[in-house]
């Protein structure tokens, strides 16, 4: 899992059959402290994530072909969840 912000969307009118009638965003990956942490990309929106929000995503390729639920399923990163708030625990 990564933790990353919504920092835009994606329109397409042509597009791999396998994403038809996904909604892709643009993410950025973040540390606990809401940092840059990485370059960005784009994932499927799974769970109705909008601008500015803090999300997992999910970037692996059997875990897509489990939640799509196709074999040889192309979409590498997926939001899966809409992060309500992060707690950085303290080492020591």
């Amino acid at each position: 899992m990564t933790l990353a912000k919504v920092i835009g969307t994606v329109t397409s009118t042509i597009k791999h059959k396998h994403f038809h009638a996904l909604k892709m965003m643009v993410v950025l990956p973040v540390d606990e402290f809401g940092a840059e942490n990485g370059e960005s990309f784009l994932a499927v929106d799974r769970v109705q994530a909008g601008m500015g929000d803090t999300v997992l995503i999910l970037r692996e390729g059997n875990g897509m072909r489990q939640l799509f639920k196709q074999e040889g399923f192309c979409v590498r990163s997926a939001i899966v969840g809409i992060v309500d708030h992060v707690e950085p625990m303290s080492v020591g």
